[in-house]
Order: structure tokens, then sequence, then C-alpha cells
């Protein structure tokens, strides 16, 4: 009982950390918890759409090589059923209303995918031993489950340029998809190659950790983007809010208008 304990916590911490990490970055207009609660439930049920996708590629192409299984069984389902799941739930979301929100919204869809992943790794692994399953939650800490939330933050980033920025949105709703497939395969192709190749793996491993690090690098840069992007966003609104201000002085009418934390940003 103690062990699945542990090897739970350790499986779901790393979620818990970077779900309040990119909730405290949403400076401006926080996010319900009913929405965020489902964005992570569609992370969970995108899941079960993954295994629909995976079985139905299965039925057209089979092959046992490590690219298949980075891209075909892992990076291009994974990051559909993903995409699928923000269409369907998030998107005409009244609460998606500001440009950092479909990187939280993404992000949560990730990580309850991730969650879900992470436990039955970790479980899977700990049959053999409990040390195995200690080992393998550790790396998964370190790598998987940060690789889901930058999945996320890359296809969030461009959503929301496809929410706001309509005249080019089909555009940026296929870069996201299309971006978060090639970084999730090719992280996983690294990664799976590094351990297959007895001479050069280490060499690939080297290069998987400097392109884990410029991906984090790339995930920091969206979010301050986006960031950005919503703090001009709250500014044309206040701006808006001013001057609905002084129509409702000189008309007497008031009408229910959207309220946005304006010092949020500066704490």
């Amino acid at each position: 009982m103690t062990t699945s304990i542990i090897l739970l916590g350790l499986s779901v911490l790393p979620v818990i950390v970077l779900m309040i990490y990119i909730y405290r970055q949403d400076k401006y207009q926080k996010e319900p918890i009913l929405s965020l609660f489902k964005a992570f439930f569609g992370g969970i049920l995108a899941i079960s759409l993954d295994i629909v996708i995976v079985g139905a590629i299965n039925r057209i192409w089979v092959s046992n090589t490590v690219f298949y299984s980075a891209f075909m069984e892992a990076g291009i389902p994974e990051e559909l059923s993903k995409f699928i799941m923000f269409m369907a739930l998030i998107w005409w979301d009244k609460n998606f209303d500001e440009y950092f929100d479909g990187i939280v919204y993404a992000s949560f869809i990730g990580l309850g995918f991730a969650c879900v992943e992470n436990i039955m790794y970790v479980f899977s692994a700990s049959a053999e031993s409990f040390q195995s399953g200690i080992g393998t939650g550790v790396v998964r800490a370190l790598l998987s489950v940060p690789g889901h939330f930058l999945f996320g933050v890359v296809m969030g980033y461009f959503l929301s340029l496809a929410k706001f920025k309509k005249e080019n949105r089909f555009v940026y709703l296929l870069s996201g998809l299309l971006l978060a497939m090639l970084a999730h395969g090719l992280f996983d192709w690294m990664l799976m190659i590094s351990s297959v190749l007895p001479v050069i793996g280490g060499v690939i491993y080297i290069v998987f950790l400097w392109a884990d690090i410029k991906l984090w690098k790339l995930g920091l840069k969206y979010i301050n983007k986006q960031q950005e992007n919503s703090r001009q966003q709250a500014q044309e609104v206040k701006a808006a809010d001013m001057d609905y201000q002084i129509d409702q002085r000189d008309t007497g009418y008031d009408t229910e208008y959207k309220r946005i934390d304006w010092n949020a940003g500066d704490r």
C-alpha cells in the first residue's frame, strides 16, 4: 500500500507542479477551475481517442522501425487526439477570451494525457521491481511530462493566434497541430534511437538534451509572447471599458461588461 502511494505521488507530482506553474503565468484573468478541469479531463479522454487513431494507422501501415514508433504511434496520433479535444471542449468555451488562454488550456490537456500515461508507465515498470518504478518515474518526471507540457505550449500558442487572428485561422490551426506533432515525434525519435544504437547512441542522447533545452527556450518564448499579447489585449479592453463608463454616465444605462484585474501583471 505504501509503495503504491509513493509511486502514485511520483507519477502525479510533476503534473501538478507544471499545472500550478502555467496557471500562475496567466496574469490578467485567471481561468475558471471548472474550465481547467474540463481541459485536464479532455487530456484523459484523449488517451482513448489516441488508441483508436493508432489502431486505424496500424490497419494501414505497420512497421517495427524507431521512426514508426516515434511518429506513427506517438507524436502524430497523440497530438492529433489532444488537438481534437481542444477543438471539441475549449475552442467555443466563453472563457477562451485572451491570447494566453490557448497555452493554458492546451497545456492542461497535455498534462491530463501525461498524467494517465505516467501512471501506466510507472506502475508497469514497478511490476518488475519497486526500484524500476521509481527510476521510470524520475526519468519521466524530468523528460516525458515536461515534454507533453511543452508540446501543449507550442500547440496552444498557435491556437490562440487562430482564435484572435481570424484572417489566417486555417494556417495557424494547421501550424499548431503540425509543429506539435513534429516536436513530439522528434523528441521520442531521438530518445528512442539513442538507446538502440550502441556506438553513437551517447552522441545522439547529447543532441537530444540540447534539443530539449531548445524546446524549453521556445516554450518560454511563446509563453512570454502570449503574455505580452494578453497585456496589449487587456489595455484595449481597458480603453473600451473607460469609453463604456463615460457612455454609461451620459446615458444612465448599465450592461454587463468584462472586468479585468489591470494591476495583475505588476504583482
